[in-house]
């Protein structure tokens, strides 16, 4: 029998939905690896929890994301999924750095990764890579429209690895609408993010979590997209 994998990695996962997925996989019992830009103040108050280890890494360019995959070879953990959470929000206004900026973050950095760390994913043992989408690809954007097309890529991305890497490792993505406010959104802002959903509620990042055991549970989905949008395609 293949040794159990022990290993989640998550992209993006210093804070809000992602550092709430990786506290709920590490009382999972599994170790879990956040990458982060920085590290951060409040954690030399309030350290991450026991089982999370942070890596630095900037998706931003090829050579900083080749950095990542080197030193994450280096480490050779037995994984047991990929969860691709890093996401950059940029206007269309910021011009044609921003749309390249969003494609590595979202597009590129995924792709090196499943490409070049499906190694260390254990033979024979369950493994997945998942990839956080955005709701937003359902029906595009027209004041976003770099951050959607890229997003939209990562979808693609997902149905082509999963095609690429079956049996061995299941390739599913999650597309999640509101799942949280930010401190800053005001009360109208609320008020008329939640009419947009037939449940209209601020569902909170465990809906994330719960996602992402189902996808890794079940034995049986691959290349399959994950709605998580209170059925805001209703409205």
């Amino acid at each position: 029998m293949p040794a159990a994998p022990d290993t989640i990695l998550i992209t993006g996962a210093a804070q809000r939905i992602g550092l709430h997925c990786a506290e709920r996989l590490a009382d999972d019992g599994f170790k879990v690896l956040i990458t982060c830009r920085r590290v951060r103040s409040e954690w030399q108050h309030q350290p991450l929890a026991e089982g999370i280890e942070p890596m630095l890494a900037d998706f931003s360019t090829a050579g900083g994301i080749q950095q990542f995959i080197n030193e994450l070879q280096a480490r050779a953990p037995r994984l047991r999924a990929i969860i691709h959470n890093a996401s950059l929000w940029l206007d269309d206004s910021d011009g044609a750095d921003a749309l390249q900026q969003m494609f590595m973050v979202h597009m590129q950095a995924p792709y090196l990764i499943n490409q070049q760390c499906n190694n260390l994913f254990v033979p024979g043992a369950p493994a997945d890579i998942i990839h956080l989408g955005d709701d937003v690809t359902r029906k595009g954007s027209a004041r976003h429209i770099g951050y959607c097309a890229t997003k939209s890529g990562l979808d693609g991305l997902t149905r082509s690895f999963a095609a690429s890497l079956a049996p061995a490792i299941k390739v599913n993505a999650i597309a999640p609408a509101l799942i949280m406010f930010n401190p800053e959104d005001d009360a109208d802002y609320r008020a008329r993010a939640l009419t947009k959903s037939a449940m209209g509620i601020e569902p909170g990042p465990d809906v994330v979590y719960q996602s992402i055991r189902y996808l890794m549970d079940n034995p049986y989905i691959t290349g399959s997209c994950l709605p998580l949008n209170g059925g805001r395609h209703l409205k």
